[in-house]
């Protein structure tokens, strides 16, 4: 399998609705930090997720923590 690419070293911080959210964690999406299907071919499969109600997210831009897909602080040690 291939690493995943970081896309930043900070999270990305959205207010989002109710929903399913697919998570890229390849880091190639031209849609991050949301799956467009750049993950095509590298074995790395998106993080489907899921929220219930409304609220404020961190996800991961980094692709390192071990909590996906939200930030677990995992970047700061790049």
């Amino acid at each position: 399998m291939n690493e995943a690419k970081v896309v930043d070293t900070k999270p990305v911080v959205l207010e989002l609705e109710a929903g399913t959210y697919y998570w890229c964690a390849c880091g190639h999406s031209a849609k991050h930090p949301f799956c467009d299907g750049a993950h095509k071919g590298l074995g790395i499969a998106p993080l489907r997720f899921e929220l219930t109600e409304a609220k404020k997210v961190a996800l991961c831009a980094c692709k390192r923590t071990a909590s996906q897909p939200f930030c677990d602080g995992a970047h700061s040690k790049l």
